[in-house]
């Protein structure tokens, strides 16, 4: 599937790190298309459970790492314009909901995009996620019909292709799999080892591939009024 032309893409994801695993390539296809990407990051992942392998950052000193990790990435992806939110890690889901659907909201009225992603409410895992997906959608939700931006949600649960079927958006960002690569490990104290993991078991054979890199899935949400 080859990429709509889009005004502006809005990204939004709680942790840094969420943006290059899920979408890395697309945003970087985007940027060399022209297209403004504005990536609103809620938190500085200061909770993550990695700390470097081997290990090399303190709870103390995370923050301000994974701070300068994202703003690496994001040159990697060709973003210009990040917006580190200031939320704590590991409380989104505990913000209340009115508030996080009002700060989407003021995004969208900001910049107008016409692709929002973000993660797909039920099928992310992460109670942060689950939280950012739902004010993202609900944001939309409101808008009138003939207004509102689409939006991919990033789906990765166990249940999610047995329950959702196959994503419907599939883009090959083959050509642009170095810079996807390279905004992962931009996030050094928490990538590196499943970096080099995967690659492990890629060069012995193993039956895993490198279809991170190859292509990205996401699931268009629809939305019932």
């Amino acid at each position: 599937m080859t990429l709509k032309p889009q005004r502006h893409v809005l990204v939004v994801f709680p942790h840094p790190d969420d943006e290059a695993f899920s979408s890395a390539g697309v945003i970087r296809l985007y940027r060399n298309m022209g297209v403004p990407v504005t990536y609103a990051c809620l938190t500085l992942g200061e909770m993550g459970r990695n700390l470097g392998n081997p290990p090399f950052a303190t709870r103390e000193s995370l923050p301000e790492i994974r701070r300068k990790e994202l703003q690496e990435a994001c040159k990697v992806m060709g973003i210009e314009d990040l917006r580190m939110m200031g939320f704590r890690d590991k409380t989104i889901e505990f913000e209340d909901d009115e508030k996080m659907v009002k700060l989407v909201q003021d995004l969208i009225s900001e910049l107008n995009p016409s692709l929002i992603i973000t993660f797909l409410p039920n099928y992310s895992v992460h109670p942060d996620h689950e939280a950012t997906g739902r004010a993202v959608v609900e944001a939309v939700r409101r808008m009138p019909k003939d207004e509102r931006p689409t939006v991919y949600g990033v789906g990765f649960a166990n249940n999610t292709i047995a329950e959702k079927g196959e994503p419907d958006v599939i883009i090959d960002i083959t050509t642009v799999k170095e810079d996807k690569l390279k905004a992962l490990l931009a996030h050094n104290s928490q990538t590196t080892w499943m970096v080099e993991e995967n690659q492990k078991r890629i060069d012995e054979g193993q039956p895993m591939s490198d279809s991170w890199f190859h292509y990205e899935k996401f699931y268009t949400i629809s939305f019932v009024d």
